[in-house]
């Protein structure tokens, strides 16, 4: 190997790449003398480049081959070959002979110039090792996928033997032994497990002889694993403890927050403990601090949406709303347009239950009803605090409906949220709520419906045909050569056929017209009507759009919706 000889450095491969300047490395290095950190490490956390510029770097350098470990199959063979605290004390993973020789063990590694880890592998497996790069994030969710359910079975298996023993004294499993390393090992790597298969919540449910754990990965559950019924105390009191709520109740619902580091990023965890016929069931919500304020381009808008967003909340005062049900992504539509907003010249004021993500520049006030701080409450004191922007977490009650309205009319643009399936049924629940039409006319700028689709997986999804009960739903000709795809299912995508998800909109400014329809008290159906007649797409049409493009399937669209 030509980098043994050579003794090349990280800090050299980079600067010789153009991916990092020689002031970057020497301020590295410097950083290095205080911190305990390998400089791979420090580089990434201190943004100096990510860790798949630092992959491609090393390949092209030392003139090694780049894997993407998703796609590999690695043989149970392979798998006994290296004990699983060697890969991680090193970051490698080995996935294949080389086809030159069997004698040759191909091994993934996040650093193929550390020569420790190379002599170690060759000793332990007696093989010879031919290094392959790879980002230390694809190698530890490899590790993960193969190796983390039988590591924390294992130690499991002794934890409970230990218990059963110990049950001949003391029953109560809420004992002081509760920190014993296996389930805190297993809470934290169930975290673990769930941000890198990229789920939004864990659901830890008590059934009758079992505890199933599942994972909401794009909006679908799915069970990942099983424990013995016997496991559920401590991990329960674990959770509470790390949540800091009380581990003595048993008979009440309790709500907590962890926030736990996951490969270099903080994760805000939303913990909601409920009893249940078998025992408490947990929910944990899954937040990483800075995927809520994505780039505009990255929500799905076409670009004559982005251009009417722009336009809307170009507005100097009124207010936008965001509608659809829980979970389909209008918090990050919201912070996406705070964020489009913040500068120096602008005071933003939020008032959520709770507070999902921290902005640089924004005042975040969280909603605190034992102190009566409720929404309509902080919304009359932030009005004494000369905002330009009011950004309400949920319209829930006909007082913060009308104050909202009060400080769009008085010169505030307000951003909002409101549970409605349509732009045009935000208009009329308004109306319900007790606000005056010609209130509701005068304020409102634009209302955005939206919904989550998932996304086709690019990497196995199928051509076909549509029938002609797909062409029906998709308003197609005949005759007229249309394709469309559907969902197959490989190892990139966990033979799920989908992968990550994407905004479907409906995006409905309020023209002259419209308020003239609106402040008459028109219905739903005429306020829809006239919105059409001015070139809205509905949440269906812009689905139809995302089925034709090649994006999702006939299948979500269906689930978006049926509105004709």
């Amino acid at each position: 190997m030509d980098f043994r000889r050579k003794k090349l450095r990280l800090g050299d491969v980079l600067i010789n790449d153009g991916a990092l300047t020689q002031e970057q490395l020497s301020k590295a290095l410097e950083l290095q003398k205080t911190q305990n950190k390998r400089l791979g490490v420090l580089l990434v956390d201190e943004g100096f480049v990510a860790e798949d510029v630092i992959a491609r770097a090393l390949s092209r350098q030392l003139g090694l081959d780049l894997v993407e470990l998703s796609n590999c199959n690695i043989s149970e063979e392979i798998q006994q070959l290296l004990p699983v605290n060697i890969m991680k004390k090193y970051t490698v993973l080995p996935f294949e002979y080389s086809p030159e020789s069997p004698n040759i063990l191909r091994v993934a590694m996040s650093d193929p110039m550390d020569m420790a880890a190379i002599d170690d592998i060759s000793l332990v497996t007696n093989l010879q090792v031919e290094p392959v790069v790879s980002t230390p994030r694809s190698i530890l969710m490899a590790i993960d996928k193969y190796f983390g359910q039988k590591e924390i079975s294992s130690k499991l298996d002794e934890y409970t033997k230990e218990k059963d023993a110990a049950l001949e004294e003391q029953e109560d499993m809420y004992s002081d032994d509760i920190n014993n390393s296996p389930i805190v090992q297993l809470v934290k790597s169930m975290i673990e497990q769930a941000v890198r298969q990229r789920a939004s919540d864990i659901h830890i449910e008590p059934l009758e002889k079992q505890v199933r754990i599942r994972y909401r990965i794009d909006g679908t559950l799915y069970e990942k694993m099983t424990y013995s019924q016997r496991l559920l105390p401590a991990i329960v009191a674990r959770i509470k403890i790390i949540g800091g709520m009380d581990i003595a109740e048993k008979r009440k619902p309790q709500d907590g927050r962890i926030t736990q580091v996951v490969d270099r990023q903080e994760f805000d965890i939303r913990v909601s403990v409920l009893p249940t016929v078998y025992g408490e069931k947990i929910v944990m919500r899954l937040t990483s601090k800075n995927a809520l304020t994505k780039a505009k381009s990255e929500l799905g808008f076409t670009p004559t949406e982005l251009k009417l967003f722009d336009h809307i909340i170009s507005n100097p005062h009124g207010i936008l709303l965001v509608t659809g049900p829980t979970g389909s992504g209008k918090s990050t539509t919201l912070y996406t347009a705070l964020s489009e907003l913040n500068n120096s010249e602008v005071n933003i004021v939020t008032v959520e239950d709770p507070v999902e993500a921290n902005i640089d520049g924004i005042n975040q006030i969280q909603v605190n009803n034992k102190a009566d701080l409720t929404f309509a409450s902080a919304l009359r004191s932030i009005l004494r605090q000369d905002p330009d922007v009011i950004m309400i977490g949920e319209i829930r009650d006909k007082e913060t409906a009308s104050i909202a309205v009060q400080a769009s009319i008085t010169g505030h643009l307000v951003v909002s949220t409101l549970h409605t399936n349509s732009a045009a049924s935000t208009i009329t629940r308004l109306e319900d709520m007790g606000i005056d039409s010609y209130l509701i006319a005068d304020s409102i700028v634009g209302i955005i419906a939206q919904r989550l689709v998932r996304r086709l997986c690019p990497n196995c999804k199928k051509v076909k045909t549509p029938d002609e009960e797909e062409r029906a739903l998709l308003n197609i000709e005949e005759n007229s050569p249309v394709k469309i795809y559907e969902p197959c299912g490989c190892r990139q995508c966990d033979n799920t056929g989908y992968r990550g998800r994407i905004g479907v909109y409906e995006i409905m400014e309020v023209t002259h017209d419209l308020k003239r329809i609106i402040s008459k008290g028109g219905d739903a159906d005429e306020i829809k009507q006239c919105a059409l007649n001015e070139g809205m797409n509905t949440l269906r049409m812009s689905a139809t759009r995302c089925v034709l493009d090649g994006i999702t399937s006939v299948s979500e669209m269906k689930k978006v919706s049926f509105d004709s």
